[in-house]
This record gives structure tokens, C-alpha cells and sequence, in this order.
């Protein structure tokens, strides 16, 4: 039995755990695997390497492969839906400060400032179907139809197709004159023709024609009758009684709706059918990046290998893969556990190729990431079109990793979204391991004049191709560029000095990853072979390109912050940052690649004595960076800032608590804090004690415990016969 079986892991993931040479689970796994076995939601931080998809994504394995082996032993009990007529407003799939009477068929807000929206319990995916809401207090009001994709802002979305009491058709945000305005006991009759993709209205029996007109895309969704209130009530009539105005030829009551025809509102609560639908997964994964994804879902098929019976698919859903073939799998294939990306996973979710009813996990790996690219609002769409109970009676579990679960951003999402979530933050405050060793070289063009005597360096990134920097400038721009050039001649000089053959390169832009790769090839590109990792290459090139360095193929990975958040690189040595970054948890990120595993691994960052003219492309910026010649100062209207690395350098410090060490311009590291006896890249030995691992240390004391053991269950045993 594995150590991992303790907590109750299938022994089958345990043979694949035994398969990867892992003995004890580190305490990241230790302290989640449990509670996520046992439905909790989770918040959890810990130090990069420390083990987090493994945490999460071996109790997933096991709870998937349960699920459905119960259903297909018709073991899964079936929900207990609500009392009550199907036609009504849901009480689950609304907003904050919508009051809902009890038998569904009255709504009301009285928040006067901001609109608040709720969907009907049912609703139809063919046919032609009408509903009445009549107006039965003062106020604003929009009604018509929505899908449960859309938000609960009728009409501001284009899952939604509304119209207002001003006499405005609404969708996506376009609001255009319609018909005419309402009030008061006005009754509305809500139309909609699925079958040509039409929707349109009537006053009080008075049909105003068609006003929208559907592309095929949304038409292909189930659609719902909604509303969105402000400081105003609205009353429904589905057909349970007879419609106050006739309807137009082939329209019917939307309560005449055939079985067949109706589907089930699961946003925020259980889904009817038990039975899983290829397109509809068990679990969701969204990672921020390609590479992270494509990690994780490595991880899942290594941990689920001798899973049979049923097996359990996973599904990789990432840009730069043909879309038609992931489409196919989803489709007829089938999926239980999906990782993705946020831009694939939402074109598939929109376009009606992927189901959200059957998920029962929700996970966001890397979260402060997501939510620093601006999925906050992405993440809450997902999570409001998730049953809140699945088909078999459970509660959707969500499960939170994130670098800090400090972050403003992160502590606001968890109280929105989850469900007295367990917080395990073994991470603390931001530190460097032991097995990191850190050091800082100044970068100081004043005293280093060895830039103007090059006859080859680095290609700059061209901030200063308006100003004079010519030699004997004393210019700050000049001193700038003098930067620019020495750093690609310091990064050259540390592989040199430290022989090195696998180290992870940091550049602040991708022109800069692009420049030191150029430069590179150009002196040597056998010696400095290397590969670049960043948003502009193309996703088949970043693929190859990481494996090409993780199989040893290339000596260096260039690379942004971004492309490199969570890679798990093995037993990577050396870590080169060629400029600070300007935030401080980054740097820990960054070091944090190194000293994995018990492995020592040393970090270099060149460090800009004088202030250094970057690339600053914000959202003025037209093209984001591409191609861009705007070298201007931001408060000029341009692209660029002075990046001063001195003040991140104390910034970093403070939030460390430590003085990072400082080595000279020839990179020679003093090893005599580990007494001369690092191979960065090799696990690390403890000074004078001479064990190699904490179990032959604790050998001893084990073989004394199973000694006494042995005497007392003699001694009981001698007690025992005598007295009998």
C-alpha cells in the first residue's frame, strides 16, 4: 500500500504514484487530498514544485471514475426536483435583490440603482412559443428571451433578446427604437420562432413585427423566457391559464411545450437527467496559459493510467489545435475531466459544443493569474451556468490554487463564489527556498565602459532610435542603450562563467526574447543554443520549443513571465533574469523555477544601475506592440517609461525581508554559505550530518519504535496465556 492510499486513493492511482517514484505526498497533498475526497471546496497556496496538481487532480480522478461507474450500476440516486408548476421564475438562476413569490409567477425589485434579472425554470430548443408578462407596478422593465449562457442583464449580452418599457429592443448591447414604451398593466406577449431564429413582441394584442433575427449560431441554444427589473414588478402567465390576447397563427402557449421540446434551467441548481452526455464533463479545468494546460493534463493521464472499467477521457482544449477535431471527441468521443484555456473553452461553451450541466468540479489553477488577464468576469459566467447540485445529488465542488491567497482579487472571488471554502496556505508570505541560492550583479554603464568597445553585441529593442547615443553621450539615454548592450554581454559572461548547459532565461518583453535569441545564434549556436516562449510565437512553435528544452535538445529557455507561469521544468539548475520585474511576487516566481525538489539551483538577476527606457504598450496603444514605433513617454502619448531597477531591487528586498547578495561583474558566485559543495542541479547535501534523505535518517529511531513494539505485544501475550 502507497503512502497516498492512507487518505483513501484508489490503489490503482496509487500503482501510478508508485510508477512516478513518489514516496510520501508532500504536505500540499497531505493536507487537500482529504478534504477534497471528502466535497469541500478548497483554497490552496504553496510554494512552486510543492506538488498542487497533483493535489487536485487525484481525488478528481477518483471521484470521476466513482461517479460514473455508480451511474452506469444505476447506483446514482436521482434529484428531488422542486414541487410546483415547471413554468415559472427560478429562484436559484437570479439576482441579488430579485424577490420571487412562491408560486414563481411574480417578480419584483426594489433596488432603484442597478438592474436585476431572473430565467425561467424552463425552457425550449425548437418550435414557436409565447409567454404574457403584465406590469404590475411602476418601474423599469425589459422581458423576453435568453439562453442560459447569457448574463442576467437581459439584452446587454448576446445570449439575450429583450424589450423595454422606453420602447427599445435590446441585444449585446445595442438598444434600438421598437414598437412602443409600456407601464402599468400593460401586458406584454414575448414571441419567439425558433424554427426561422426570430423573436418578436406585442402590446396589449398589438403585434409590432419582428426584432431580431437570430444567426445560426444562437439560434441552435435553448432559449428562456427572462426579464430584468429595476424598482418595478412584472406577473407571468405561461399558459397555466388562458393568455389574455390571441396569438399570432402558430404560436402557442409556451406551457404546451412537448417533453421533448423542454429543457431544464441548471443554473444553480441539479440537473434532471442521470445520464452523462458525451459533451457535458465531470470536471473543468482552466489553467492561463498553453503550456500550464498541457502539463496538467500530462499529469492526469500518468495519475488515471491503470484506471479501467470505466476509463476515464480526458480532453485537452487549447488555441493552435484544430478546433473540428476537439469538436469530434466532445461530440462522439465523450469527456469527463477537460483542462483548458479560457479563449477555447468559451468559443466551444457559446457555440453549444460543450455542456456545463453535469460539472460537479470547478477548478482555476494559477487563479491570480486568470484574474490578472481579466477572466473575473468569464469565471462567474462559468459558474453561474453550473448546477450547484449535480445529477446524482452532489454539491459542485470548487477548487482554488493560486500563488497567494492573499490577493485582494482572489479573497473576493472566493467569498462571491464558493462555499465555506477550507483555506491551506502553507506559502505564507513570499520567501525564497533554501535550496535557491540568489545573487544580484549591478549592471553600470558609468564604471563598465566596455559596451563602446564591442565590435558585435545585442540588437536593442529600439526605444532610442530618436535619440543621440552616440559614444561619449552622457546622456541618460545614452546610458540607457550603454544598459541594453552590457546586459546581453553579463547573461553571455554567467553561462560562461558557470558553465552552464539548462538554464530558464527572463526577459521583460517578448522584442527582448527575440533580440537574445538572435544574439545567441550569432555567436554560437551550438554553444548557446536556446528556444524562445512567449504570446507571439506561434502554439505549434511553443510547443516544440518547451519540449525541445525539457528533453535537453536546447540549453536555454527564453522566455516572459507569462509563458513561463507553472511550467514544472526537472531538475533545472540555473535561472537568468535579465531585467527585474517590476512585481515583486513575479521575482519569487521566476527563482522559484530553480531549487526544486530538493535540488540546489542558482538565480542571477542583472541589475540596471541608472534608469533604463523600456516598451510600455497600454491599451492606447493601436496595436498592442505589434510593430510598434511610438517611442514617446507615456505622459507624451507614447510607449515607453523609465524602468528603474534599483527601486524594484529594494521593493523586492522589503518584501523578502532579506538583502539579496551582490557579486561582481565577473559572476563568480562565493560558494562558502554551502561550504563549497553545491552542483547547482543536483540535490543538495546537509553540511556535516553526512544522510542523503530524511528516511535513512529516521531509520534508526523507526527499527528502535518496531523493537519495542515487538516487546510489548510479547510481554501482553505472556499476560494473556498466564491468565488464562
Amino acid at each position: 500500500m502507497s503512502a497516498f492510499e492512507e487518505f483513501g486513493v484508489l490503489p490503482e492511482i496509487g500503482q501510478a504514484i508508485n510508477d512516478l517514484d513518489w514516496t510520501l505526498p508532500t504536505d500540499i497533498q497531505a493536507e487537500s487530498i482529504p478534504l477534497i475526497l471528502g466535497g469541500g471546496d478548497v483554497l490552496m497556496a504553496a510554494e512552486t514544485g510543492s506538488g498542487k496538481t497533483a493535489a487536485f487532480c487525484l481525488p478528481i480522478i477518483q471521484i470521476v471514475w466513482e461517479t460514473i461507474k455508480d451511474i452506469q450500476a444505476g447506483k446514482a440516486a436521482k434529484t428531488i426536483t422542486s414541487s410546483g408548476p415547471i413554468w415559472r421564475m427560478s429562484v436559484e438562476d437570479r439576482g441579488n435583490a430579485i424577490a420571487i413569490s412562491p408560486n414563481g409567477l411574480r417578480v419584483q425589485s426594489r433596488e432603484q440603482r442597478d438592474w436585476h434579472g431572473t430565467r425561467c425554470t424552463s425552457g425550449v430548443q425548437s418550435g414557436k412559443w409565447a409567454f404574457e408578462a403584465i406590469v404590475t407596478d411602476e418601474g423599469l422593465c425589459r422581458v423576453g428571451w435568453s439562453t442560459l449562457a447569457g448574463n442576467l442583464d437581459l439584452g446587454t449580452c448576446r445570449f439575450g433578446f429583450g424589450f423595454g418599457g422606453t420602447g427599445k429592443k435590446s441585444n449585446n448591447r445595442q438598444f434600438d427604437d421598437y414598437g412602443e414604451a409600456f407601464g402599468k398593466n400593460d401586458v406584454i406577449t414575448c414571441l419567439l420562432d425558433l424554427d426561422r431564429g426570430e423573436v418578436s413582441f406585442m402590446k396589449n394584442g398589438k403585434d409590432f413585427g419582428k426584432a431580431f433575427v437570430m444567426n445560426k449560431q444562437v439560434t441552435n441554444c435553448s432559449y428562456f423566457p427572462a426579464v430584468v427589473l429595476k424598482n418595478a414588478e412584472m406577473e407571468f402567465n405561461f399558459g397555466d391559464k388562458p393568455l389574455k390576447y390571441q396569438l399570432p397563427n402558430g404560436y402557442k402557449a409556451i406551457s404546451d411545450a412537448p417533453k421533448n421540446v423542454q429543457v431544464q434551467n441548471t443554473n444553480g441548481k441539479a440537473a434532471v437527467a442521470i445520464k452523462l452526455a458525451n459533451n457535458a464533463p465531470q470536471a473543468i479545468i482552466i489553467e492561463p496559459s498553453r503550456e500550464l494546460a498541457e502539463q496538467t493534463c500530462t499529469q492526469i493521464k500518468n495519475f488515471k493510467k491503470y484506471i479501467n472499467n470505466p476509463k476515464i477521457r480526458e480532453l485537452l482544449l487549447i488555441g493552435g489545435v484544430n478546433v473540428k477535431e476537439q469538436i469530434n471527441i466532445l461530440e462522439h468521443d465523450g469527456v469527463d475531466i477537460i483542462v483548458a484555456t479560457p479563449g477555447r473553452l468559451e468559443d466551444l461553451i457559446q457555440a453549444g459544443h460543450l455542456s456545463l450541466t453535469n460539472c460537479r468540479f470547478f477548478v482555476l489553477d494559477e487563479a491570480d493569474g486568470l484574474l490578472k488577464q481579466g477572466y473575473n468576469a468569464f469565471i462567474e459566467r462559468l459558474h453561474r451556468q453550473m448546477p450547484k447540485v449535480t445529477a446524482d445529488g452532489r454539491r459542485l465542488q470548487m477548487i482554488v490554487c493560486s500563488a497567494t491567497l492573499h490577493a485582494m482579487e482572489v479573497k473576493k472571488m472566493a467569498n462571491k463564489l464558493m462555499y465555506f471554502p477550507t483555506w491551506i496556505d502553507l506559502k505564507g508570505e513570499d520567501s525564497v527556498p533554501e535550496t535557491v541560492h540568489h545573487v544580484v550583479v549591478n549592471v553600470d554603464p558609468q564604471a563598465d565602459r566596455s559596451w563602446q568597445e564591442l565590435n558585435r553585441h545585442i540588437i536593442t529593442d529600439a526605444v532610442h532610435r530618436n535619440d543621440n547615443v552616440r559614444p561619449g553621450c552622457t546622456t541618460p539615454e545614452a546610458w540607457s542603450e550603454a544598459v541594453k548592450i552590457l546586459k546581453g554581454e553579463y547573461c553571455v559572461r554567467a553561462i560562461n562563467e558557470h558553465n552552464m548547459d539548462k538554464a530558464l532565461i527572463f526577459c521583460r518583453t517578448k522584442t527582448d526574447c527575440d533580440n537574445l535569441e538572435k544574439y545567441f545564434n550569432q555567436l554560437d549556436k551550438t554553444r548557446y543554443s536556446c528556444v524562445c516562449l512567449h504570446g507571439d510565437r506561434a502554439p505549434a512553435e511553443r510547443k516544440n520549443n518547451l519540449d525541445c528544452f525539457k528533453a535537453g535538445k536546447v540549453k536555454f529557455l527564453i522566455c516572459t513571465d507569462v509563458a513561463a507561469r507553472g511550467l514544472d521544468i526537472t531538475g533545472l539548475p540555473f535561472t537568468i533574469n535579465v531585467t527585474l520585474p517590476d512585481e515583486k511576487s513575479n521575482y519569487v516566481h521566476r527563482i522559484g523555477r530553480v531549487g526544486r525538489a530538493e535540488r540546489m539551483g542558482l538565480a542571477i538577476s542583472l541589475v540596471s544601475t541608472v534608469p533604463e527606457k523600456v516598451w510600455y504598450h497600454g491599451e492606447w496603444c493601436k496595436s498592442r506592440g505589434k510593430n510598434c514605433s511610438n517611442t514617446n513617454l507615456t505622459d507624451q502619448k507614447g510607449c515607453c517609461i523609465w524602468y528603474n531597477e534599483r527601486q524594484y531591487l529594494a521593493d523586492i528586498e522589503e518584501h523578502l525581508g532579506v538583502t539579496i547578495q551582490q557579486v561582481d561583474k565577473d559572476i563568480k558566485v562565493p560558494m562558502n554559505e554551502f561550504d563549497g559543495k553545491v552542483i547547482y542541479g543536483q540535490k543538495r547535501k546537509a553540511t556535516g550530518s553526512g544522510f542523503e534523505s530524511h528516511s535513512l535518517q529516521m531509520a534508526p529511531a523507526v527499527a528502535q519504535l518496531a523493537m519495542l513494539e515487538r516487546e510489548a505485544q510479547l510481554i501482553y501475550l505472556k499476560r494473556h496465556i498466564q491468565g488464562m
